[in-house]
Parts: structure tokens; C-alpha cells; sequence
């Protein structure tokens, strides 16, 4: 995400598919790359549909750009290469969109806005048994693009994502694992009403470098920012 174009345009991948938890693109800007949200810029309709497997070259461009950017202009080493491999990576992004976990974003224009994966159940890796109990939905590879930025479109999008966890199974709480050593990162959560449970250690920082775990309640969600957002191929 460095000098990008001011539109993304997918371009031709490998057939093999990628991954990781948040990322921004040629045309974009990551959440990750810890924006304060600025919900009365957001004057436009958002259109959000679940991916298919035709949208993985536009997820994977938004992940490369993204990397590219937090790591020269953020002076971060998140998503310096992939996690634990490029193959790996690839499986998730495309066990995301098979399992219809994994939403589009555009705008009134057609233009990608972003992308947003959630689910209802965390890792036992990360979370523990009693947490994992509780009602909650797990937001990762958050990202928004760039033309976008500045609309709070990544603070509504993880509060529509919220909602939809409240709406379908009684989600009481937001989660994220957010990249162990991206402060600015954590920052920005705290902005937008998460609170830091913990950081796991490992022996290992490579074995799960996302390991800063972050919730904040359902019941603090923003209808006026959820409204932008118009939900459709469900």
C-alpha cells in the first residue's frame, strides 16, 4: 500500500490461493494500518456480499498491497511474508470464502471498498474455554481501500459484522486477534471501544504472531454506522 492507483484492479494470480488476517491492496488502505474512524465522513451506501472464488485475485491484491504498504510506510513487520507459508495462506483465504465467511465490499459506484471475513467461532489456541462459551463473533482480514479511506468504513464494517453476530446466533461480543507487535494497531482498537484482554507469549513469535487478543460488546455498536451497509447475496 505505498503509491497505489486510485482503483483496484485485480490482476492474474497463480492458481493456488492465499491468505491472511486483515490486509489493503493497490488501491487501498488497511485497517491495520491503525486509522482513527470517522463516521460522519461516511456519507455513501456500501453494498456487502458474500465472496466467491472469482473475487480471490482482488482478496489477494488487497493482502499484497497491504503488506507492501504497512511495511514501508508504516515501519512494521506485520505480514512481512506470509503466515506460516504463501500455501497455507491461500488455503485460508479460500476455506474463508467456501465456508461463506468472507464478505465483499463496494460502493454505489461498483468500486471495492474493502473486504471482511467473520465467523462465530474462535481458536482455542488464542481464546480460552470459558470465553469461547460466550456468544461472539471473530472478525479478521479486515481491509478497506484506499480511495476509501477516511470514511470510517473499517470501524462500521466491524460493527455491521458485529450486528450480523448479534442478529444470527446472539453474538455479545466483537473478538479480534490483532498482529502481536503493530501497536499502532492496538491503538487503534482501543479508538473505536475494544478493550486488551491479554497478549499470549510463544516461545516463538512466528508460531502466531497475531496474539493480541481484543473484544468490546455488541451492545456498543453504531446503527448509524451499521445503516451504511446493504446486505445482499446471503
Amino acid at each position: 500500500m505505498l503509491t497505489q492507483p486510485a482503483r483496484l484492479t485485480a490482476r492474474p494470480r497463480p492458481s493456488s490461493p492465499t491468505f491472511i488476517p486483515g490486509a489493503g491492496p493497490r488501491s487501498l488502505r488497511a485497517v491495520s494500518a491503525g486509522q482513527a474512524s470517522h463516521h460522519g465522513a461516511m456519507a455513501a451506501t456500501y453494498h456487502v456480499r458474500r465472496a466467491q472464488q472469482d473475487d480471490m485475485p482482488a482478496i489477494l491484491d488487497l493482502i499484497d498491497w497491504s503488506a507492501k504498504w504497512l511495511r514501508e510506510c508504516k515501519n512494521t513487520d506485520q505480514w512481512s511474508s506470509p503466515w506460516p507459508d504463501e500455501d497455507a495462506r491461500n488455503l485460508r483465504v479460500a476455506q474463508g470464502i467456501d465456508a461463506g465467511l468472507t464478505w465483499m465490499v463496494r460502493d454505489d459506484q461498483g468500486s471495492l471498498a474493502g473486504t471482511v471475513t467473520c465467523r462465530d467461532q474462535g481458536s482455542p489456541k488464542l481464546w480460552r474455554t470459558a470465553e469461547l462459551r460466550q456468544p461472539a463473533v471473530y472478525v479478521s482480514r479486515l481491509i478497506v481501500a484506499r480511495d476509501q479511506a477516511g470514511r470510517g468504513i473499517g470501524a462500521a464494517l466491524i460493527d455491521w459484522a458485529g450486528q450480523r453476530g448479534a442478529r444470527r446466533w446472539g453474538a455479545r461480543w466483537i473478538r479480534v486477534d490483532v498482529w502481536t507487535t503493530n501497536l499502532a494497531l492496538h491503538a487503534y482498537y482501543k479508538r473505536t471501544g475494544f478493550t486488551h484482554l491479554r497478549t499470549l507469549k510463544f516461545a516463538d513469535n512466528w508460531e502466531y504472531p497475531s496474539a493480541a487478543l481484543f473484544q468490546k460488546p455488541t451492545g456498543g455498536i453504531d446503527p448509524l454506522s451499521v445503516g451504511r451497509f446493504v446486505e445482499g447475496g446471503a
